[in-house]
């Protein structure tokens, strides 16, 4: 009977241990201002499925004309799965560059996702203008966001070139 009960109270103080964690703000403190960019996160609208998006994939704006590496014009990337929601980008390309990246569909509806998408999002953004290309490096903490922002980001590149 003491073993039960033991081995009962072991499995108890872990579930409570695994419950308080999951939902526990634990990692990284964003720090402000300390990366700058044109893209704000509070700006984009999140659907949380993939389903309904009739600009994945779409081009927008006036007619390409390429004068560097990509066509200029507005590009929207495919949805991309991140664990937790969705990564949209759209993409703004002037004289064949890549001059601003806007999150049209982020992973919002946690107080975790919002939290990393803070912190990640202007990292990502200002890693990609600089360097003109999806190949960005993935954010501690911040994986599965950088991994789709980086797919979003490589649609609308391709659609771009």
């Amino acid at each position: 009977m003491k073993k039960l009960i033991v081995s009962a109270v072991i499995i108890g103080v872990f579930i409570i241990y695994a419950l308080a964690h999951a939902r526990a703000s634990v990692g990284f403190t964003p720090s402000q201002g300390s990366t700058s960019s044109s893209s704000d996160p509070s700006s984009g609208s999140s659907s949380g499925s993939s389903s309904g998006s009739g600009s994945s994939g779409s081009q927008q704006g006036s007619t390409p004309t390429t004068t560097g590496q990509y066509k200029n014009g507005s590009y929207t990337g495919s949805e991309a799965d991140a664990q937790w929601g969705y990564i949209q980008v759209k993409i703004t390309i002037q004289n064949g560059r890549l001059t601003n990246v806007q999150f049209l569909e982020y992973p919002n509806h946690r107080d975790r996702s919002v939290e990393i998408n803070n912190y990640a999002m202007p990292q990502l953004t200002s890693e990609a203008i600089q360097a003109q290309s999806s190949q960005v490096d993935v954010i501690s903490g911040a994986t599965d966001t950088s991994e789709a922002f980086m797919q979003s980001l490589g649609d609308a590149l391709s659609q771009a070139s």
